[in-house]
């Protein structure tokens, strides 16, 4: 079949399932999502699990089965792990077929919108601005102007007329066209190009994953040399059976394993994408849940984020001196103009409802010879009919130096919140370099967007959150402004054209001063995100259109609205699934809650890492047998640490997350480490001088450790809310309850009155001296914040 035919027709329905049986589909199997088997063995086959598990068969070897209470513990949070990854793998399947890629093909002499993958090879697609093309192709006939960054790292757009190659990967700016599939699926160059990245990158992690993941390896190096040590002491050195000794080396080993630590991590995230998912908002990446809580800016474009995505054309105002026939002239002209674009963007489609209900136009249309498409960069399109040409777009950028000379005349729509047009003659060539010395202007063009409902509300949440939200917009800065003091927006009244940011330098200031920006092209949106975060800002950047994926691609995350262009969908983090703003605030949200609450219950496993470690270290280097049982160490683990901090994740919270996520786990940790060690040292000595028995010290130590462990659980849980108080005294009643009914279980012994009288002295002991630590690591902390602080603000 010729190119001609292929153009008028496509592929007919024999040709598609013949190309389907030749497994010539754009169906791509690499993908980025864990499969159902690679979830259950990720939580099956892990290192811990394999360090239990060798634990259990030496505890069993030893014949010490009262001390393999740590198994269902390790059991059931595997089970657990793999239910809530699988929950979330087919939530999040659901929601990512409503927002798969779709494509415009012609088949048959009709045209069908279908999934991206149902595609084949020869397929005839027909591209506009906003699609991202989702195979590698050919122009048939039209012309398109696209972006490649996503492939090459250069945001300048190309323009492809016939026959020119098309990437899969890459984003049309404006146009329209024919084109021909040529490669399809995996042998298409986006597919190539990952899977070279999949080669090389296993993804990035968020900063909490990464900090886990550091220290478990660093717990995972530590524990085998330390467990052989301890062993191999009590049982040449201290002389204690082999059973006495692997058991009091398994509880060094097991009290060093942050073992549901990861495991809580995995399920916050999980439950947190569920959440969001019932609110229709996507994730491509759980990561973002985190980035989105650390967010201190939220950059904003203002049509369909403060305003309704729908655009609509407010009046036409012609020139003054215009007479009724040159109105009459001049609404032909602008009809013909309309007629002729090739843009499908929202501006163009109000145009067109507009001025096709013009009355007295007539039905007849003179088509232009040549079109030039409107183009975020030079923010104007053009076209020319015979020998006149005429040019639709930004006044500024139309008009150019000339803008003041009719300034007043635009001046006070834009005041009212308009956004305006320019329509005008040219006499010459139209190009995206112009002369405005030979631009006239025949007429202004005054757009409307009703600002949402919510938007007051919303972006009010914001600003009680400590988020700045910076407005960066296209349209005329003083109409930006307008519309964002409408909207409740923080500084409003202040803003900047960036058509007079000439270079780094003054973008650099200028986002330090100003909160909204008009005039932005799109390199310009990118190089603001970008001095944001050289500020030191964690930025997250809205969009719906293509000239924000350059901005989006640099954010530290990205949120995409579902109405909007098909690439920016796909080229963001976060989808908000019903294109509604008001969602966000359940974002970061949801954000702050998983994040906050898995820090602050992350420092209950680590308190425990704290002091195994350095109780670990202590009797080492005092060849003596480390005091405690695996099965004391589950009852505090139990009690203290488990039960407590998976119930603790859950608690709202709305707090901006700040600082490095390691180290405000191990400064809320700290305090409570050492004092466990301490205590249970003085413990161990203490016992020694009064000849108290193995089995008393190890039971007061048990008790030592719960009672600091309750300690931290009310430092952690400031302010205290009736959930936590029923959480806290639930698990003193269950440690009690567990300790009294189940003590021969558990290990724990009678204990004669001189170790009664030190345990309560002790228990004193503990609560003054974890007090003075926490206020000399929260000082520390402090100056610490402050230096760097000052140090970013020289910077």
């Amino acid at each position: 079949m010729s190119d001609a035919g292929i153009e008028m027709v496509g592929l007919t329905g024999a040709q598609v399932k013949e190309k389907c049986l030749e497994g010539k589909t754009n169906k791509v199997e690499i993908h980025t999502d864990i499969s159902t088997k690679e979830i259950i063995r990720s939580n099956v086959i892990t290192y811990f699990n394999i360090i239990f598990l060798i634990i259990a068969i030496v505890l069993c070897a030893v014949g010490s089965f009262r001390n393999l209470t740590f198994v269902p513990v390790v059991v059931a949070n595997t089970l657990i792990g793999i239910i809530q990854e699988l929950r979330a793998k087919k939530t999040l399947e659901k929601m990512s077929i409503l927002n798969s890629p779709h494509a415009l093909v012609l088949r048959d002499g009709t045209q069908q919108r279908i999934l991206s993958e149902e595609l084949v090879e020869g397929d005839v697609v027909i591209l506009s601005a906003g699609d991202q093309i989702c195979a590698d192709a050919k122009v048939l006939s039209g012309e398109i102007r696209v972006n490649e960054s996503l492939l090459t790292g250069e945001s300048d757009e190309i323009v492809k007329t016939d026959f020119a190659e098309l990437f899969s990967g890459s984003f049309v700016v404006s146009g329209k066209c024919y084109a021909q599939l040529t490669h399809v699926g995996a042998d298409s160059y986006i597919s190539k190009l990952s899977q070279e990245a999949k080669a090389l990158d296993t993804g990035e992690q968020s900063e909490m994953i990464r900090s886990i993941n550091q220290l478990i390896k660093w717990v995972g190096i530590l524990i085998v040399p330390i467990g052989i040590v301890l062993c191999a002491q009590s049982y040449f050195y201290n002389k204690e059976t082999i059973q006495n000794a692997v058991s009091t080396s398994a509880a060094a080993v097991i009290g060093m394993i942050p073992e549901g630590l990861y495991l809580l991590t995995t399920i916050a995230l999980a439950l947190g994408t569920i959440r969001l998912a019932t609110k229709k908002v996507l994730l491509h990446d759980m990561k973002s849940i985190e980035t989105l809580a650390r967010v201190d800016v939220l950059c904003v474009d203002k049509t369909g984020t403060i305003t309704e995505s729908g655009m609509s054309v407010a009046k036409i105002t012609w020139r003054a001196d215009a007479d009724e026939e040159d109105k009459q002239q001049y609404n032909r002209l602008l009809a013909d103009y309309v007629a002729s674009s090739s843009d499908n963007n929202a501006t163009m489609e109000a145009l067109r409802v507009a001025v096709f209900h013009m009355t007295n136009i007539g039905d007849t249309r003179n088509k232009a010879s040549f079109v030039m498409p409107f183009t975020s960069s030079v923010k104007f399109g053009g076209a020319t009919f015979g020998h006149d040409s005429y040019l639709l777009g930004a006044p500024e950028f139309v008009l150019q130096e000339r803008f003041e000379d009719f300034a007043k005349e635009m001046l006070p729509e834009m005041e009212k919140g308009y956004r305006v047009l320019v329509f005008a003659a040219l006499d010459g060539e139209v190009s995206e370099t112009i002369d405005s010395t030979k631009v006239t202007p025949l007429g202004y063009i005054m757009l409307s967007n009703p600002i949402r409902e919510n938007a007051r509300e919303t972006f009010s949440y914001f600003k009680e959150q400590d988020v700045r939200i910076c407005v960066i917009s296209g349209d005329n800065p003083k109409t930006v402004s307008e519309v964002a003091l409408r909207a409740g927006i923080d500084r409003a009244e202040s803003y900047v054209d960036a058509s007079t940011l000439t270079d780094d330098v003054a973008i650099k200031e200028a986002v330090e001063k100003y909160n909204v920006f008009g005039r932005v092209t799109p390199k310009q949106k990118q190089k603001l995100v970008r001095a944001l975060q050289e500020k030191g800002h964690t930025v997250a950047m809205t969009g719906d259109g293509v000239n924000d994926i350059l901005a989006m691609k640099d954010a530290d995350c990205s949120v995409a609205m579902a109405s909007g262009s098909e690439a920016a969908s796909q080229a963001a983090q976060v989808v908000l699934l019903d294109s509604d703003f008001a969602r966000m605030p359940d974002v970061v949200y949801e954000g702050r809650r998983v994040v906050n609450n898995v820090g602050r219950s992350a420092s209950l496993f680590f308190v425990k890492n704290i002091f195994s470690l350095l109780l670990s270290l202590f009797a080492a280097f005092r060849v003596m047998t480390y005091p405690l049982q695996p099965a004391q160490i589950s009852l505090i683990s139990m009690f203290t640490i488990g039960i407590p901090g998976f119930l603790l994740a859950l608690e709202p919270n709305r707090d901006r997350v700040q600082g490095n996520f390691m180290r405000g786990v191990f400064v809320r940790a700290l305090p409570g480490g050492v004092t466990d060690y301490l205590a249970v040292a003085a413990m161990v000595i203490c016992g020694a001088v009064f000849g108290m028995k193995t089995e008393e010290i190890a039971t007061a130590s048990t008790l030592l450790l719960s009672v600091v462990g309750f300690m931290i659980m009310v430092r952690i849980s400031q302010p205290l809310t009736r959930f936590k108080v029923a959480i806290l005294v639930g698990n003193i009643v269950g440690l009690a309850v567990a300790g009294y009914f189940l003590g021969d279980f558990f290990q724990m012994s009678k204990m004669s009155k001189i170790c009664v009288l030190l345990t309560v002295v002790f228990a004193f002991a503990c609560e003054s001296m974890m007090r003075y630590q926490c206020r000399a690591v929260d000082w520390i902390d402090l100056k610490i914040r402050d230096f760097k602080l000052k140090k970013l603000r020289n910077f």
